[in-house]
């Protein structure tokens, strides 16, 4: 039976190489022996991940997807070792990130009889995955035709997961014992050369293109991009808005506010402008293009569902179905399903009349009042602040590097301190279900596979939550530097009513905080730990960047000061905006 199965397992790896994945993220087991086996014997053209927490793993293998843009592939044994995984396909779909899962599993008769180490696999992971199969059993008398299903299954696989829009897939794949026939070579996967085109949204279609051209001509309007923006260009986004004479509304996670783009159109502080009461109602557009996910700023996407007079196009690459629907506000008069960028070089090219200077100005001198006066701000203060850590590290951060943004206030910091830069900085996060679990995990993997240096802003909780992510640094000698934000709890819940509204158990329940020394995390995994200063720290963190290895530069707050400084701020930054001399339109 071992004997079947190992050319059952070459003909499944064989098609997943095929098909584009070219990292494997295994956690050691008994029952996925024969792929690893296969995976890890010599000449295996796999770039091989060990890691021994599958939470932990499914989210670093997210990283090196997202990262990459390939599919990546997560293997585990039976059992509860799959259940693990299913927080990183969660994200994984919602984000649209290529994961293959695959999970071994006991045979047929082994199920539901109250074998050891044996859960229901079988559809395991639901609607989160865009696509699931349990494999039949390896047999010798049946060889041929199950060496064909393994490799139709494994091109199917790839395929599915990479296809617009990107998503995880799972094969859950049974053996039966013997799982190893002593004395017999492992299979052997072929290195081979494969021409493969990536996978493309539809076209625009010319009807629509014409419509919308006639839409929006003349008018005053608003292209606001969220995250994950379906590869969208930020050369493309920034010519249509010039065409339109529109701003950009980018949020951090766009890929809109660095790089060598025209940034003059690229609004940068949409969160803090849009507080102040007579640019609010000034600035309301006519018309909305939105890319991407929604954005960050809470702020900003209650002000945009608040306008009544707004038109509002969703433009996605896979709208609607079973993909997702991305529109929390339920806002969206139409949706257009193209390929982003065709659809603004399209838009482009039915040359529409642009909207009056006076728009675009509007939004452009809000834009650099605020973005001013809140760096004014910050430098002034002589205690430590959580959005000085942003400003920091972003200019710290040399050209090709990739900043990982943790969830809860760390990508709202970033939303609001960092600034449009002519560097070419990639800005991620996991968005797509907005947890903590896996930041750091998904970071690691991150460091993997990039080229310049990784950084990661993270609350305490959430670094605590995933401290397993880290183990693959020390392994694999990466190197990351960890911006750890530690105000002893969940500082986010301090911004919310129930700091207020329910005193006498808001710490506990809310607040929780857990009065933990981080620096011996940090030790645990060899890494080097400070404690960082209030005031500029730009030199710290890039010492820290230069050196290999794991750096873990710890500001320390307060939660409720914090949100004193935050809002301070805010106030500031509005009343320079209502101080402008800014054109009426």
């Amino acid at each position: 039976m071992a004997l079947a199965a190992d050319q059952y397992v070459r003909a499944l790896l064989q098609s997943l190489w095929h098909g584009g994945v070219r990292h494997a993220v295994v956690s050691p087991g008994s029952r996925n022996t024969p792929l690893t086996n296969a995976l890890t014997a010599p000449g295996s053209p796999f770039r091989l991940w060990l890691h021994l927490d599958e939470r932990s793993a499914g989210y670093f293998a997210l990283g090196i997807a997202r990262q990459t843009g390939e599919p990546a592939m997560v293997l585990c044994t039976s059992g509860t070792a799959a259940a693990n995984y299913l927080p990183a396909a969660v994200e994984a779909r919602i984000s649209r990130i290529p994961l293959i899962i695959v999970t071994a599993d006991r045979p047929p008769e082994a199920r539901d009889v109250g074998a050891a180490q044996t859960v229901d696999q079988v559809g395991l992971y639901g609607t989160h995955v865009k696509w699931s199969q349990d494999l039949p059993v390896a047999d010798a008398g049946a060889i041929d035709e199950l060496v064909r299903f393994a490799r139709t299954a494994g091109a199917r696989a790839a395929s599915v997961a990479t296809e617009v829009p990107a998503g995880p897939v799972h094969l859950n794949v049974p053996f039966r014992e013997p799982l190893l026939e002593e004395g017999t070579p492992p299979p052997i996967v072929e290195e081979v050369p494969v021409a493969r085109e990536p996978a493309r949204a539809p076209a625009p279609d010319p009807a629509t293109v014409a419509r919308l051209a006639s839409h929006v001509s003349g008018r005053r309007g608003l292209i606001v991009c969220g995250p994950e923006t379906g590869g969208l260009s930020a050369h493309e986004v920034t010519a249509l808005a010039a065409a339109l004479g529109w701003p950009v509304i980018a949020d951090p996670l766009s890929g809109l506010r660095t790089g060598d783009h025209p940034l003059e159109t690229v609004i940068d502080c949409a969160d803090a402008i849009v507080r102040e009461p007579d640019f609010a109602s000034r600035a309301a557009p006519e018309l909305v293009l939105r890319f991407g996910a929604a954005p960050t700023s809470k702020p900003f996407n209650q002000w945009l569902a608040a306008q009544p007079a707004t038109y509002r196009v969703l433009i996605d690459p896979a709208a609607g179905g079973t993909s997702g629907w991305r529109d929390p506000d339920l806002q969206s008069d139409e949706a257009v399903t193209a390929d982003p960028g065709a659809l603004c070089l399209a838009l482009i090219e039915a040359a529409p009349a642009a909207a009056s200077d006076g728009w675009g100005a509007l939004w452009r001198e809000a834009n650099a009042a605020a973005r001013s006066t809140m760096r004014e701000a910050i430098d002034a203060l002589d205690e430590p602040f959580e959005g000085r850590a942003v400003i920091d590290l972003a200019e710290a951060l040399p050209d090709g590097a990739t900043l990982v943004a943790g969830n809860s206030m760390p990508v709202r910091d970033i939303d609001s301190y960092f600034a449009n830069t002519s560097k070419r900085i990639r800005i991620v996060g996991t968005r797509g279900a907005s947890g903590i679990d896996g930041v750091v995990s998904g970071a690691v993997g991150a460091a993997a596979v990039s080229g310049g240096p990784v950084a990661l802003l993270i609350g305490d909780l959430s670094f605590f939550h995933d401290l397993n992510g880290l183990w693959p640094l020390g392994r694999y000698g990466l190197n990351l530097t960890v911006l750890l934000v530690n105000n002893n709890g969940g500082g986010i819940f301090n911004f919310l009513p129930q700091r207020t509204a329910i005193p006498d158990r808001f710490e506990e329940w809310w607040g929780t905080p857990h009065g933990l020394d981080l620096r011996h995390a940090v030790a645990l995994h060899g890494g080097r730990h400070t404690v960082l200063e209030a005031g500029d720290q730009r030199d710290v963190i890039q010492a820290a960047l230069a050196r290999p290895g794991l750096d873990v530069l710890e500001l320390r707050t307060e939660r409720d000061r914090n949100v004193v400084l935050h809002r301070q701020i805010w106030e500031q930054a509005a009343s320079a905006v209502a101080s402008q001399r800014l054109g009426r339109t």
